[in-house]
């Protein structure tokens, strides 16, 4: 990591460097509200100028160690293209209506906190999106959950677990194809492994969720606002269960071993064949696959005027009250306008910029010292993967941002992980079961202030009812203690379940 010209970092400077650029990108992102990307550049300006004038690095080789990190995520960075390319299609062609549509279905009182983790797993699964889920379909079951009596922190709580369960286990998100990217993982061989920690963790916050909800199983639901999201889906789009094939498609892909690239721009292609069957224009397609699509009819309704949203609700033959369709019209109006190739860029440049700060972290050794100091007595599985969830976490604490949370502690100890011996998906496993979980249980962090404005909940108040985000992590650890679906690496580079290295 460290090997090349130039003397090798201290402790002490190298945590005073990442010290000072937690410092610079927490300022920036928290105090002035701004985008990490100009701060974390500023920071990876910091560490070169210290790797330079202080360690006497070659500018060349600094350069080189940035250019080296960016390179190993370039697959990553192409299906993150082709995503913003499924879910712009998938939307127009009504696959992703259809999951909303038959989601919102399964509602009932008596099991209502369990049918909200339902509903935001299956959306969050099929928008890649946690911050979407939670700001759409989050604040309508929010509203029902009130109907019923059920505390707004609670239910804020089960959103989130739902939201970002979709958002670590679905392909179409952009943290699960950053984390392998990191690691050196592949996407799918990625969230297989995710299945070990987050399959139990699931369960069990399923079964938490049926226990609390027998208290309200009395209460009502707003059978209305239900109605009249579904009425309105079905308005806009063919809603049926041809919907499900492409997502289908793509997960029996995924199970057969099929490289990510072809097997989601196969969800891409079957979409569009489904958008040309239902009338579609070859130009609207194209326009859906690049810059996304566009709400139209709930657009429509969500901005007329009194006399002109009578007109359009009886065009429609929309029996939904003027008020209530208004409302519903703007919750759909923002879930369902999104995706697009163009969608996914502001993405791709801040993962290029906390790439490149990482890897020149790296090139200067500054990485290589930190992680040496905090494996040099981790001798188990369980160690090793705790202290990643643990450097995740001070990552989302003091960097503010999830991305970072799973860029620097994944270069931080990608080698730590080949030199055991472990998997990459092991590496990318414990970035996700704790970066992208706990972001949102942080206030300062980008995630914690997104959900707590859009959900009208304060982080704290929610964080304990947010179970699978903060018992995930716990689950990580506690598995690879009990030496639980651990992947090793072969001599051969093939990956093997066992408890000790297959070599040893």
């Amino acid at each position: 990591m460290a090997e090349g010209t130039g003397s090798k970092p201290s402790l002490g400077l190298s945590l005073g460097v990442f010290a000072i650029a937690a410092a610079i990108i927490s300022y920036g992102v928290l105090a002035l509200g701004v985008d990490a990307h100009i701060p974390i550049v500023i920071s990876s300006v910091v560490v070169c100028i210290v790797g330079v004038v202080v360690l006497k690095k070659p500018w060349s080789e600094i350069e080189q160690g940035g250019l080296n990190a960016i390179a190993v995520a370039l697959q990553a960075i192409v299906i993150l293209m082709i995503i913003g390319m499924v879910i712009g299609i998938w939307i127009q062609s009504g696959v992703v209506p259809a999951l909303i549509y038959y989601g919102l279905s399964i509602l009932s009182p008596s099991i209502f906190l369990l049918a909200t983790l339902l509903v935001c797993s299956v959306v969050s699964l099929a928008t890649g999106s946690s911050w979407t889920t939670a700001g759409t379909v989050g604040i309508a079951l929010m509203g029902i959950a009130h109907g019923l009596g059920i505390p707004a922190p609670l239910s804020a709580g089960i959103v989130i677990s739902g939201a970002y369960f979709g958002d670590k286990m679905s392909p179409l998100s952009d943290t699960t194809n950053l984390a392998p990217a990191v690691a050196g993982a592949n996407l799918f061989d990625h969230i297989k492994a995710m299945v070990w920690s987050t399959g139990p963790t699931y369960l069990i916050v399923a079964l938490i969720t049926i226990v609390l909800g027998m208290k309200y199983a009395g209460g009502s639901l707003d059978a209305a606002k239900i109605e009249a999201m579904q009425t309105m889906l079905k308005a806009e789009f063919p809603i049926s269960l041809l919907g499900f094939v492409p997502p289908v498609v793509v997960i029996l892909l995924a199970a057969k071993k099929t490289p990510a690239v072809p097997g989601l721009f196969a969800g891409v292609v079957l979409a569009v064949l489904l958008s040309v069957f239902q009338g579609h224009g070859l130009a609207d397609i194209i326009n859906a696959v690049h810059y996304g699509y566009e709400a139209q009819l709930s657009s429509e309704i969500a901005n007329a005027e009194a006399d002109a949203l009578m007109a359009l609700l009886a065009q429609n033959d929309l029996s939904i009250a003027p008020e209530l369709a208004q409302e519903v019209g703007n919750m759909m109006t923002e879930l369902l306008t999104r995706g697009g190739l163009d969608s996914m860029m502001w993405t791709i440049s801040l993962i290029f910029c906390a790439l490149f700060f990482g890897g020149v972290m790296e090139a200067c050794g500054f990485l290589e010292t930190i992680v040496g100091s905090l494996t040099k007595s981790v001798k188990s599985v369980g160690g090793m993967m705790g202290a990643v969830i643990a450097s995740s976490f001070v990552s989302n604490l003091f960097l503010g941002d999830q991305y970072l949370s799973l860029v620097i502690p994944g270069r931080m100890f990608k080698r730590a992980f080949e030199e055991k011996g472990l998997a990459p998906r092991m590496l990318s496993r414990a970035l996700e079961d704790c970066g992208t979980l706990t972001s949102p249980l942080v206030p300062w962090n980008t995630c914690g202030a997104f959900q707590s404005s859009v959900l009208g909940v304060p982080t704290l108040a929610y964080l304990p009812y947010a179970f699978l985000n903060y018992l995930n992590p716990i689950m990580s650890v506690l598995i690879s203690y009990m030496k639980i679906g651990v992947y090793w690496r072969t001599q051969s580079g093939e990956d093997v379940v066992a408890k000790e290295h297959p070599g040893n």
